[in-house]
Order: structure tokens, then sequence, then C-alpha cells
């Protein structure tokens, strides 16, 4: 083993070793217990976060530890097309080239053509990151969710869907994005709280014949003066009397004096505006759902650009055309941006008299999460899937706990979601995705199947008909939800598929829940049965993880600059390298200059490369059951240190057993030191995996931690060093021995979560102990063995720690070096104390630089000294002559007027009324401990100064 820890020099070759020998891959070992884990596809636009190796890291824990436990693993892998995302990106890019070039001018061959390039080089830098990290994912089954496979299986999807009349085409209102020019669902919209304005508008009454009105006009507010050219109704709630004697009345729109009635609807909150809303069913959903239940005509007034229309398009609320108002819009209003039509409609209005206020106004504004832009619901003809049905056996399923959330508590949101779910839009208006198999001919006529020929061939249709495809593409959730089953060779009946689902573990992102997770289940259920003909799930539980944040506690996001790139934390990256990475392909170029001020702030001598296990060590230690994960990068290098303690730990055992001739197989003679480590590992190893059943990866890394560096580096080493130097042959045969065994054992309980360094370390193990297993990830996981429990080694080791903490921590106050040697007595031992200082004196002598250990019955004429507590026994340190009288009194001095100073100023604070007021909780309990230990180390210091001036 090299003297430095380096982990550049061993993880590469390390996975290249396991990927070669094809270690990832299931034995299909029939009397093997199988457990599979679905990867959740990364998406093709660009690179991994910090968000994905967390996901990972959880990931492969399970999957590593399942496989050391004998069982028959399969984690799938692949990657996802992301229809939008992919697709925007991709025209960016075309456009940053030259501007004029747009996907229309290529054509939809050739932009997918270069969808298809993009597609290969993200893809290839999303599969060096997962073998960065470690992953032990299946590679020889890869999948992507627009290969030929996925393609089968979508269109068998589709069409046995459409054919139970579960899949239909209708016009009605959806989330339009006209930067995108595509269809967009409810949960890929940001609601953005904003300041605006609410204008009030007069609609005048329409009189009946020889009629005479007293109010002229009701009053109407709205934030979106410019949707009055769409208007069908004005709506009352039948609770407000204020309006009573208006009920069947009809009012004029105005500027165009469209006659519209005024209906009475329970939706209408009374308290808001003025009581009285204007009805624009193709441009607002409560509308919408309002104009369903009156039968009235929807009037889309915005062409898909999201321009006023010169001539509006008017259905009843099944999509047939009407024609029962004028159709045509004010010449002035024509082809205008909505923005600048509210402009000149509100200056109109004026002009007219039809404004009867303006107020400021706060309300949410729906804009796209990738757009940015104003989202419009627009009447458009989509198709759509029916979720009623399918959703009753998704919620009775986890109600019953066949599907199981961890934590529980995020079953609440998925119950929420789904008992209020509405049928799911699945077309959108891309290129880049899944088309929809679907053919029409000229009368419209619908038909589906694979391809064009096997349409004609199932509709018996003359080659002389003329057929088009469908141009839209399927939602990607869509395929998204057959992942799980499809992705394992569905609709053939595979082995995996037969082996390996329902998968065992789901681990995802509670944001997801509804988009993939819910969907995933609904169509899983539908399509997979037994053989029994009894619906499957798709997975027996769903771990979901919190939201990593930044150290700041934001949420990480490219346009905040805030973002890291996993294999910057692995290898390193420059401060200058770093802020190019932050600031390329932004949208909002204004953002740069303060994404690089931040960087500078935030990293100024760039990122420090910790290595891939650090990397994963940091992950598990905070992967708690908490919602959000603030990131730390101080923990990061501290799992850098401990990776590079079990490496030097490791050398340390290698350089002592390398040419001593040992049986490891024969039975040794156990010292006190060696049965309490043993102990302590098998305890360890029972922890670990109740941990690691109760998804606590964080209690998980804590064990590995503390057995690691507290009890086997810090202690048993030490003890072992005593052992090796001054112990009989007997007692140093038994220590390397023990060394070596635990050695191995600890590397195989900690390697699903620091895979490489425990391979590379193990690999020269295995040589040393014979051992036949190729790699130490097939090898067995540790187990429990209660009879090598030993509670009175336990004891005597807990009290020798003790003592030498105690004494060490009197030398470290009167800052002796270990050459200096002392005196040490014991008055009044205990049975525990009496016998391990008379059994174990070599021990603590050798350890801890003592020249005398005496037991003493009378603490009378004893010299000035120290003197520290263990349970009811007295540790005494004679002092004199061991320090500078003069030296030692400046010092403590020094020391307690700095005490001092702190702890007047927290009692300064803890009187302050506004700080008390004001101050987190959490800030002001820290304070009051900080504080009360200030109070101790001050009267240690005190004592100690007294007995230096009697000295």
């Amino acid at each position: 083993m090299s003297k430095q820890y380096n982990p550049k020099d061993i993880e590469k070759k390390i996975y290249l070793f396991w990927e070669k020998n094809n270690f990832f891959k299931p034995t299909n070992n029939k009397n093997k217990k199988n457990f599979s884990v679905i990867m959740p596809p990364p998406n093709i636009t660009g690179s991994l976060h910090l968000g994905h190796a967390f996901q990972q890291t959880i990931m492969d824990i399970l999957v590593r530890y399942n496989r050391m436990k004998g069982k028959n693993t399969l984690w799938k892998v692949g990657t996802d097309h992301a229809g939008i995302a992919t697709q925007t990106l991709v025209e960016r890019k075309i456009s940053s080239k030259d501007s004029k070039i747009t996907r229309q001018h290529l054509g939809r061959k050739n932009f997918i053509n270069e969808v298809w390039k993009w597609k290969k080089k993200s893809h290839n830098q999303i599969s060096y990151q997962i073998r960065r990290l470690g992953s032990s994912v299946d590679w020889s089954t890869e999948r992507f969710s627009l290969d030929k496979e996925m393609k089968i299986a979508v269109k068998k999807a589709f069409i046995s869907l459409y054919e139970k009349k579960l899949i239909y085409k209708k016009k009605c209102l959806s989330n339009w994005d006209s930067k995108l020019r595509t269809v967009i669902s409810d949960l890929e919209i940001n609601n953005q709280l904003i300041k605006g304005k609410m204008w009030y508008l007069k609609y005048f009454f329409v009189p009946k014949k020889n009629e005479i009105l007293k109010k002229k006009y009701l009053v109407v507010a709205t934030t979106r003066p410019e949707t009055l050219f769409g208007d069908v109704a004005i709506a009352i709630n039948p609770d407000d009397k204020r309006y009573e004697k208006y009920i069947g009345k009809k009012v004029f729109i105005p500027l165009i004096k469209r006659v519209i009635p005024i209906i009475l609807d329970k939706r209408i909150d009374i308290k808001k505006g003025t009581g009285c809303v204007k009805i624009t069913p193709a441009h607002d959903f409560l509308d919408y759902d309002i104009a369903v239940s009156h039968n009235l005509p929807l009037i889309n007034i915005f062409t898909l650009e999201g321009k006023i229309c010169k001539v509006v398009d008017i259905y009843d609320v099944k999509g047939n055309k009407l024609k029962i108002y004028d159709s045509y819009i004010p010449e002035k209003f024509r082809n205008l941006d909505k923005y600048i039509a509210r402009e000149k409609v509100i200056k109109e209005i004026k002009k007219n008299d039809f404004l009867k206020d303006i107020k400021d106004y706060e309300y949410n504004l729906p804009t796209g999460d990738r757009s940015n832009i104003v989202i419009e619901p627009i009447l458009t003809n989509q198709w759509y899937l029916k979720t009623k049905e399918l959703s009753k056996i998704a919620i009775d399923i986890v109600k019953k706990e066949k599907i199981k959330f961890i934590p529980s508590q995020y079953k609440k949101l998925y119950f929420s979601w789904m008992k209020n779910i509405k049928d799911w839009c699945i077309s959108r208006q891309l290129w880049w995705g899944h088309r929809i198999p679907i053919w029409y001919d000229k009368k419209n006529n619908i038909y589906t199947g694979y391809n064009e020929k096997d349409v004609r061939k199932k509709y018996n249709l003359s080659e002389k008909l003329y057929l088009f495809q469908e141009k839209d593409v399927l939602d990607t959730w869509f395929s998204s939800a057959l992942w799980s089953f499809a992705s394992l060779g569905w609709p053939k009946s595979t082995r995996e598929l037969n082996d390996f689902h329902p998968t065992n573990i789901l681990v995802s992102g509670f944001d997801i829940i509804f988009f993939w997770i819910a969907r995933m289940i609904m169509l899983t259920m539908y399509f997979i049965k037994d053989k029994d003909n009894i619906s499957q799930i798709p997975f027996k539980k769903v771990y979901i993880t919190g939201l990593i944040r930044d150290e700041s506690g934001k949420k990480m996001s490219k346009s905040k600059g805030n973002v890291i790139d996993p294999i910057d934390m692995i290898d390193g990256i420059s401060l200058n390298n770093l802020v190019i990475k932050r600031t390329k392909n932004l949208l909002k170029s204004d953002f740069s200059e303060k994404i690089i001020q931040l960087t500078k702030k935030e990293f100024p001598l760039g990122i420090k490369g910790a290595g891939t296990d650090a990397l994963r060590f940091t992950c598990a230690a905070l992967a708690s059951m908490n919602r959000e994960i603030n990131w730390d990068m101080n923990r990061l290098y501290g799992y850098k240190s401990f990776c590079n303690k079990l490496w030097n730990a490791s050398r340390f055992i290698f350089f002592h057993v390398e040419n001593s001739k040992i049986n490891y197989s024969k039975k040794n003679f156990l010292s006190v030191m060696d049965k309490w480590i043993i102990s302590d590992f098998h305890i360890a190893v029972k922890s670990f995996v109740q941990a690691l059943k109760t998804y606590r990866f964080d209690i998980a890394a804590h064990i590995i931690y503390d057995f690691i560096w507290n009890k086997f580096c810090d202690w048993y080493l030490e003890f072992s060093k005593i052992t090796i130097k001054y112990g009989s042959k007997e007692e140093k045969i038994s220590n390397l021995c023990t060394l070596v065994k635990v050695l191995e054992a600890v590397l195989r309980l900690a390697h699903p979560i620091i895979p490489f360094i425990t391979e590379s370390i193990w690999m020269k193990v295995k040589h040393i102990l014979n051992l036949n297993s190729d790699s130490i990830m097939l090898s067995n996981f540790p187990k429990f063995n209660f009879q090598l429990i030993d509670k009175k080694s336990t004891l005597y080791v807990s009290y020798i720690k003790k003592i030498v903490s105690i004494i060490r921590k009197i030398r470290f106050s009167m800052k002796l070096s270990k050459n200096i040697l002392i005196s040490v007595m014991f008055y009044n031992p205990n049975n525990y104390i009496e016998l391990i200082i008379k059994k174990y004196k070599n021990y603590i002598l050798n350890m801890l630089g003592i020249k005398s250990i005496k037991i003493i019955l009378s603490n009378k004429n004893i010299p000035i000294s120290i003197k520290k507590n263990i349970d009811e026994t007295e540790v005494i340190v004679p002092i004199t002559g061991l320090i500078n009288k003069k030296k030692e009194l400046l010092e403590t001095e020094l020391k307690l007027k700095k005490i001092e100073s702190k702890i007047k100023k927290i009692k300064f604070q803890l009187k302050n009324k506004n700080f008390l007021l004001y101050a987190p909780t959490m800030v002001i309990e820290k304070n009051k401990k900080v504080l009360s230990l200030l109070k101790i180390e001050k009267n240690d210091l005190l004592n100690y100064k007294k007995l230096i001036v009697k000295i």
C-alpha cells in the first residue's frame, strides 16, 4: 500500500475491475432470494447533480448489502429522454450558433437527428458519473426510454388503454406554454406571488323594453381586462343579497357590446373583488367548470403564440364549433401580445368611461418551470387518460400497506393527490418523444396500431386510403409510468420481469410522488398480473429522500449558481473552472456576475477533491428522515480524513504481519483487549443491520465511523502497539491475528457505504487470510454472533479507557510531554479498578509514560496534586517539580480573563430583552449551554490556580 491515501489512484481501476468481471450482474441462481431496485432514470439534459449522487448512494448501499447477504441482485439502470427539457435545450443550442435557425427550419427529421447527437453526448457524461459514484448497476441491460423495446412497450400500453376506452381525445382547457408551444401539466407550473393591479370595469345593463333602471351597471373586478373579449356571463353567488334583484338580467361587455347573462353559482367568492365575476371559460379553469355546469359557450381569444386572435373560435362544452356571436375582435387589438393588448384595452375603457377604479392587488401568477413565462389556459385538442378507476386500486394498495412509504408521513401526500385526481393529459405538442400511435384519414376517422402497415391490416383498409399519423407525442411521464416493468422487458415475458418484479424498493424524491410514483403504481397494477390474474405492485417500499440544499439552506439551482457537480467534489476543481461551469448555459445572462461573486466567496481556492468514498459517506451520514438536508463541505473533508485513518491503520497492520508466520486458521489465546474489540464489532454489526432495516442510513454511517475511528483505531491499535512492543509471544500472535481478522470483517461491514477503499485494502487482507472470494462485494456480509459478546472484557476495557483518558486529560491540562514521567495514585479504588491496576498495570504504564502507580487507602499527607474522579475512585497526580510555577500562573490568569470576558458577554446577551424576544430558541439554548460549560471551565482553572500557588 502507498504511504498516502489517494482516491484517484484506486477508484477508476477498481470500478473497471468490477465491471470487466461482470460482478454487478445477477447470478440468476434459483436457490437464492432476489433483490431488485430500479434507478430513477436521469434526464439526458446534462449531467448528474448532488441529488442524484445522494439517491444513488442510498440505492447502492442497499444493493451491495443485499448482494453480500447472498441475494440474486439486480440494479436496473437507464436514462430518460425528458421530452420538453431536452427539446428546449437542443433548440437553444441550435439557435445559439445561428439565431435564424429554428427547429421548424430544420424540419422534424433533421431536428430529431440533432437531439440524438445530444443524447449520445449527455448519456456518455451521465454513465461516466454513475461509474465514478461507484454505483453497482447492471450495465449489460441498460435501457433508454426511447429505445426500440420501450417504443414497443409504450405503443402496446397506449393501444390497450385506448381500446379499453380509457384514453380519449377532447377539446378542453389546458395549460398552454406559448414559448415551448405545448400544453404542460399543473405540476410543471410555479405560482409566483406578485404585486399587480385589479381593474374595476363597468358592465352596463341591457334594459328591457320601456324599462327604467336606477342602477345602470354592475362593477366587475379583474386582473386580466384583455380577456373580456372571451366573456360569456357574469356570475354571482346565490347567497350574495346585494345582487338578488339583478339575477336573470343581461349586460353588455365593454368595448364590444356583446350581450351576456347574469347567472348564479355557489363557487363564486362573495368577499373577492365586488362579488361579480366575469366568466371567461376558455381562459380560466374555474370559469371553465362553471361554463360546463351552465352549458355556456367557450370563446378562445388567444393564438397558440399568446397573441389576440383576429377571429375567435367559439365552441360548446363538448368541443363542437358554434356560430352564436360575432367572431371578429376589433381590429386595433388583433395580433397583439396580451400585455400590449391589456394596455390598449385599459386605454379604451378609460376613454369610453367603462373604468370605475384601479387598486393594487397581490395575486398568484402561473409561470412555466422551464420557460419561466406566464402560462395561459387555452382550449386545445388533447389526449387524456381516465384515471378515476385506476386510482382506486392504487389508493387501496397503499392503505393496505402492500406498498409502504418510508417515512410514513408521505402516505398523506400521496392520498391527498390521488383522491383529487383528474384525468391525465398525456399529449404534448413536441417532436422529441414517443409519437402517439394514432392515424387519421381525411374524414378524421381514428385508427390505432404499431405502425401504418399494422393499422391497414387491423382495420382492413385499402392501400389507396390516405392516412397520416398524429403529430403530437406522449407526455414523458407516460413512458416513465411504465418504467418499473417495461425496463424489465414487458410486454415480453422475460427472465428479468419474472424474477425481479415487483422490485423491492424505489428510492425517489417527494417532489415526484404524483408525477412518477403514483402513475407507476396505477399503470403497473393495470398491466401486470400474476399467474392468478391478480394485479402486481411495482415495488414493495418507497423510500422518500429529503431535498439536498446548499450549506445556507437554499435550494440548489443553476440560476442561483449554487449547484455542485458531485465529480468536482470527488476529483476537485479550480475556482476558474468552477466559475465557467456555473455560468455556462444560463438562460439569463444577468445572473452571471452574482454567481461569480457567490462562487469566489464560497470557494476562494476552488474545491479540493475528497474522493468518492468520502462523498458517499457524507451522503449516508446526512440521510436522515428530514424533508430538507443542508449539504456540509466540512463533513465531506472530515470523512476524507476518516478514510485516511482507515488507510493508515491498515498500513500499520500490514507492516506488522508482513513477515510473521501466523496460522490464521488456528484458534489462538485471546487477551481481554482482543475479546473486547471482537465483542464490540459484533455489537456494531447488529446495530448496523438494524439501522439498514429501518432505513436510517445516517445511523448506519455513524456506527461505522464510531467503530473504526473511536474503537478500532484510537483504542485497539493503541493497545496493540503496547502488546507488539512489550507483550509475550502468545499475546503478540493473538493480537496480530485479531487485528487482521477484525480489519477484514470491518471492511466487509463498511463496504456498502465506502466500496473503493474497502475493496483496495481487502485485496491485501485476502492474500494474508487465504480467502477465496474474487472481490469483497461478493464475500459474505458479517453475521452477528451472540456468543462472541463478552460483557466482562467490555467492562474491564471500559475502566482501562477511563483511566487512560483521565490521565491523558491531566497531562494535556499541564502541557506535559510524553517524555516527562509522572506518578499516579488511586485512593480507595473500587474492585474493578483495583483489579485492572494490578492485572493491566504494564498497559497503563507504557501507554501513559507513568513511572509508578500506587493504590493508597488514606489520602492524608498527599503532596500537592491534581485530583480527578472515576466513579467513587480518586485519581491523584502529584505536580510538584513538573511545572514552571511562574509561567503556569501567568498562563492560567490569561485563560481566566478570556473566559470571564466570554461569560460577561453571554450574560449580557441573556439579559437583553430584545435578544430573548427575537433570537431563535435554538440560539438562546446554545448560549445557555456555552455559558454553563464556561463556568465549569472557569471553576477548574480556579482550582488549578490554587494548587499552583501552594507549590
